[in-house]
């Protein structure tokens, strides 16, 4: 995907889609874990709903080009319900209809919001990689019910109106990243708008494996701190990741794309 700034982006705002119904089922062997089916006017999204009681802020998670549920830096997504469940926030993983097809993938993240509106939820916080990081930009740039995006390795095609965007934005991006290069999260800094942050963790590649347990602690604080609406500074760091195992291929396309 890379820069691809010869090509127009086409617009999102004028495409529809409605739900028109919603299934849900338990997870085998996880009660508290629903799956989760959108009827819509286009199609039908799956996705995983990690419900918690008594809060009303919500996550909308996104893959990248290939889509899956799971997200990069070794599974973050599943790990996430866990990570936010003392803060109260509910977790939808939502899986696309049409992987690599940038409106529609957008129109998948809007529907995921509707969705928890309807269920309850007074804010959303969208989080995505690669592919997904823009399309979770995009997506914060059309809802206002959004409270914050969090985008990491961010490709650049679909940020060209990050500017529109007036929601906090979070870049997270590795400087060892040899398949979208963190320059592309260095390029949306520094057109978006405040507040935003970057940060850059050293060594670590597209998948971000290297600095999962820096981005669990990152995104812990800084999801529910945008749920309950707190001032956030504008600021850029540079990350120098502890000892951790070897993460499993990082850069390879199921993680990286």
């Amino acid at each position: 995907m890379g820069n691809m700034w010869d090509e127009p982006e086409r617009e999102v705002q004028d495409r529809d889609l409605r739900i028109l119904r919603v299934a849900a089922a338990p997870v085998a062997g996880d009660e508290s874990t629903l799956f989760v089916r959108l009827e819509t006017t286009r199609g039908q999204i799956d996705g995983i709903l990690h419900p918690v009681e008594g809060g009303t802020g919500a996550v909308v998670c996104v893959g990248g080009a290939m889509g899956g549920v799971d997200g990069p830096a070794d599974r973050l997504y599943a790990r996430l319900p866990a990570l936010l469940r003392e803060a109260r926030v509910t977790v939808l993983r939502v899986e696309y209809r049409e992987p690599n097809n940038f409106e529609e993938c957008v129109l998948d993240a809007l529907a995921g919001c509707s969705f928890l509106k309807g269920i309850g939820a007074t804010g959303v916080v969208l989080l995505g990689h690669s592919f997904g990081a823009a399309v979770v930009i995009k997506a914060g740039e059309l809802a206002p019910f959004v409270q914050g995006v969090a985008s990491l390795s961010t490709q650049l095609y679909g940020t060209y109106e990050v500017e529109q965007m007036e929601k906090p934005l979070l870049l997270v991006h590795g400087t060892a990243d040899t398949v979208l290069s963190h320059e592309a999260s260095e390029d949306v800094f520094r057109r978006a708008r405040d507040p935003k942050q970057i940060v850059l963790y050293a060594d670590t590649g597209h998948g971000l494996g290297h600095a999962q347990a820096e981005i669990d602690a990152l995104l812990s604080d800084w999801i529910p701190a945008r749920l309950r609406g707190d001032a956030m500074e504008s600021g850029r760091s540079e990350v120098v990741t502890g000892p951790h195992p070897p993460a499993p291929s990082p850069d390879k396309a199921g993680e990286g794309e």
